[in-house]
């Protein structure tokens, strides 16, 4: 299991910011707003050594930001918010080691195949990081789409994931109905997704101590990486993103 940092940007600053809160009218829950460049945090990154995390954009204007970061750290870290296959290769060609899709493969709630397979068509399979955020309604984790507002009609299950499987060769999970409120990870979720993800798959959401990394490591098996964002006090938190590293690196020797 890996600790896979990341950047999430909003208005072109680094942010920290309640995921669900996110809509059309900007009613904003912020955690944290960083005085420090998307840059400083992309050569931190790289400097330890932790590759495979993420820089997502929340929303337009971050564009600059996003590729100041994939730059200082190129093959680093994935690009996520507003991909689609007309801009994919700008964020590869600025440095990014894949990109991250949703709203582009899941509209009007359902999947687009045609849309993916347009996206698969430009970019290298092993390019490609599909977003399954999601929220849990009536029993069971639905992928939400737009800026975490919109439920579409996809189940995280079996059968939509093995389909999903063909096009991609990553996953990223937000549990959107804990990330960014630091009150503890969805174990029913990681549980699952343990049972049923065959390719790589890293969890965001409600982290908050070193605990909880064994928690994930323990129910998902060790095949579940993980990402720290408003706990972390590089991010104004409390959780040592040292001590996260350390454990990072004690469990990849």
């Amino acid at each position: 299991m890996k600790f896979r940092p990341c950047i999430d940007l909003h208005e072109g600053k680094v942010k920290q910011i309640v995921g669900k809160s996110l809509s059309d009218e900007d009613k904003l829950i912020t955690n944290f707003i960083s005085d420090k460049s998307s840059s400083w945090y992309a050569k931190l990154y790289k400097n330890d050594g932790l590759f495979g995390g993420h820089v997502i954009m929340l929303g337009k204007g971050n564009e600059k930001a996003a590729k100041e970061a994939l730059s200082a750290f190129r093959s680093g870290l994935q690009a996520g918010g507003g991909i689609n296959c007309d801009n994919a290769h700008e964020y590869i060609d600025a440095g990014a080691s894949g990109v991250i899709v949703t709203s582009y493969v899941f509209k009007n709630g359902m999947i687009d195949w045609d849309n993916l397979k347009k996206l698969n068509e430009k970019v290298d399979k092993e390019k490609i990081i599909i977003d399954l955020s999601c929220r849990y309604k009536n029993n069971d984790y639905y992928i939400v789409t737009d800026r975490w507002q919109k439920f579409t009609d996809i189940i995280i299950n079996i059968k939509n994931i093995e389909l999903l499987e063909k096009y991609c060769s990553e996953f990223l999970v937000h549990a959107v109905d804990v990330e960014g409120m630091m009150c503890g990870i969805d174990k029913k979720l990681i549980e699952m997704l343990s049972e049923i993800v065959d390719i790589p798959i890293t969890y965001a959401g409600g982290i908050t101590t070193i605990e909880e990394l064994d928690i994930i490591d323990e129910i998902g098996k060790g095949r579940i990486d993980a990402t720290v964002g408003s706990a972390l006090d590089i991010f104004g938190g409390k959780l040592s993103y040292k001590k996260v590293v350390e454990w990072h690196n004690r469990h990849n020797r």
